[in-house]
């Protein structure tokens, strides 16, 4: 895999861009706005930057398609085959928007969370890959090696339930982060007492299962507690503090020991 297109300047395309500068020949980078599409190919050394499609740089070995979900198929429909290996980025979407517009086309999706204001290395991403033949899928498969050891040949539903779980782990993680920063501070507190508390959480999932280092009051039945924090919430953050702990509870039920203590 010698040279690569990349086409899309976002948080993903931002990422694979400068994980693939140097390791391979990223001959040009597109995007619907120009300036993006220069300012991300000046970040990494690559010679070309394009807004036209029909004007994509020709003979690359892969041109991947790392823009929103509701872009890919502009961006298929609109760009020429030239029978070279095409892939999109997307965790939910299958391969089969290829279908009858490239004889050769795949996916690769990192499951990271990518932001263009910090580029993170690629090294220990998992990359879950699919294509339409063997032969393409073994050429994808030396792309993402080129970024990871970690690469992993799923189907199309397995990557979206990939994608689900990765919804659950991060971003919704991430809003409860975003719901105790808000309680904090809006009574005069700082959400840094709390960055130990998670990064504690998320470490001890080297060693144990997410279930089985689960902690606070829903998982002891302390009802108690939870009634007198739900009364010091509203709105939304009273909605999810209580369904997130009447599922900790159903999954979590008080043996006969524990009932009569």
């Amino acid at each position: 895999m010698k040279k690569v297109v990349i086409i899309g300047s976002g948080n993903v395309a931002t990422s694979l861009a400068h994980g693939l500068s140097g390791r391979c020949h990223v001959a040009q980078i597109y995007s619907r706005r120009l300036e993006h599409a220069q300012s991300l190919a000046a970040a990494i050394g690559c010679p070309s930057a394009t807004d036209d499609l029909h004007a994509l740089c020709p003979g690359a070995d892969a041109y991947v398609v790392a823009v929103s979900d509701d872009a890919i198929a502009q961006v298929v429909t609109a760009a020429p085959d030239n029978g070279a290996l095409w892939v999109h980025t997307s965790g939910s979407r299958g391969i089969d928007l290829f279908a009858g517009h490239r004889s050769r086309y795949g996916a690769m999706w990192p499951m990271q969370s990518f932001s263009r204001q910090i580029v993170a290395p690629l090294d220990d991403v998992h990359f879950f890959i699919e294509a339409n033949d063997a032969e393409s899928l073994d050429a994808l498969r030396r792309l993402c090696e080129l970024l990871s050891c970690h690469v992993t040949e799923v189907d199309s539903e397995q990557r979206r339930l990939l994608h689900v779980a990765s919804v659950f782990s991060c971003n919704f993680a991430n809003h409860m982060w975003t719901l105790a920063d808000e309680l904090l501070r809006d009574n005069g507190l700082a959400f840094d007492a709390m960055k130990p508390l998670i990064r504690t959480t998320v470490e001890k999932l080297d060693r144990l299962a997410p279930a089985q280092s689960q902690t606070g009051p829903a998982v002891r039945h302390d009802r108690q507690v939870i009634a007198r924090h739900l009364s010091m919430l509203d709105g939304d953050k009273c909605d999810i503090y209580d369904l997130v702990s009447q599922s900790i509870m159903n999954r979590n039920p008080l043996d006969d020991n524990a009932q009569e203590s």
